[in-house]
């Protein structure tokens, strides 16, 4: 008599799982001034010196301002969520505040090391 085959492994189901890359989201709120009084204060203060400050992260023209198109940009590239309507919007409504959230942010990836 022949010997029997043994099966020792069966197939097994193999299980894909696709990861979607996690979006971020802005380190710090719209009004959370007193998160980093020294940039609010800048921004209150001297608007101009933190446009050209952020302009200068971002690696940008001094010249043009705190605009949407810069607030976009620094979304888009973080991966932020909004659009940019909201970045009209935002801008337009609270422009100073808008600017003190993008320097707390720079800020703050720098200090984790993802700026």
């Amino acid at each position: 008599m022949a010997g029997q085959a043994v099966i020792l492994t069966q197939p097994q189901m193999q299980q894909v799982v696709v990861v979607q890359p996690q979006r971020a989201h802005w380190q710090t709120g719209l009004c959370d001034c007193c998160t980093d009084c020294g940039v609010c204060c800048c921004g209150f203060f001297c608007t101009p010196c933190l446009g050209c400050q952020v302009a200068s992260d971002m690696n940008e023209c001094c010249c043009c301002g705190p605009t949407v198109a810069m607030r976009a940009v620094y979304r888009t590239k973080y991966q932020i969520p909004g659009s940019i309507c909201d970045d009209f919007c935002t801008i337009l409504c609270c422009p100073v505040l808008s600017l003190c959230q993008i320097k707390r942010d720079i800020n703050r990836r720098r200090e984790l090391g993802i700026f």
